[in-house]
């Protein structure tokens, strides 16, 4: 069985899951630190060379789950698995933040979508070869244009 065990924590402007930006076309900008713990800071070496991170973190906040339910920001039902929802079988994350610069087991970053104090488990530089133009935005793109 995997125990996950956080590297660090995020400091975020938001204590409250209602303060989180949410809904079509939400632009995640605002700023916080993720915080290394110590023991984990020299993994951090040649990090400051990326512009952008996958954040794998805790929902800790979030208790029980859903499989189906209706997103804040659309009226039809989808899978949990084809949401972002916290309310998840494995209460795990993944956020893509913009790396602003690091101050040794601080890292600065934009896109914050956490809450305050969340664990962070892993971290990873941003990579992908996949072509914008081939990517699917799935029920997205449905509930975008029922919105115009």
């Amino acid at each position: 069985m995997f125990v996950p065990r956080p590297i660090g924590f995020v400091s975020s402007p938001y204590k409250e899951s209602a303060e989180i930006p949410k809904g079509l076309q939400t632009k995640h900008e605002a700023e916080g630190v993720l915080t290394i713990l110590p023991e984990f800071e020299l993994g951090l070496t040649d990090i400051e060379g990326f512009s952008h991170l996958f954040v794998i973190w805790e929902f800790d906040r979030s208790r029980d789950f859903d499989l189906f339910g209706i997103p804040p920001f659309d009226d039809k039902p989808h899978g949990v698995f084809a949401t972002r929802s916290p309310r998840r079988p494995n209460p795990i994350g993944l956020t893509v933040l913009e790396l602003l610069r690091r101050e040794n087991g601080q890292l600065h970053v934009r896109g914050v979508d956490m809450l305050d104090g969340s664990p962070i488990l892993d971290l990873k530089p941003y990579l992908s070869s996949i072509p914008v133009e081939t990517l699917r935005r799935g029920w997205l793109a449905d509930a975008e244009a029922r919105k115009k």
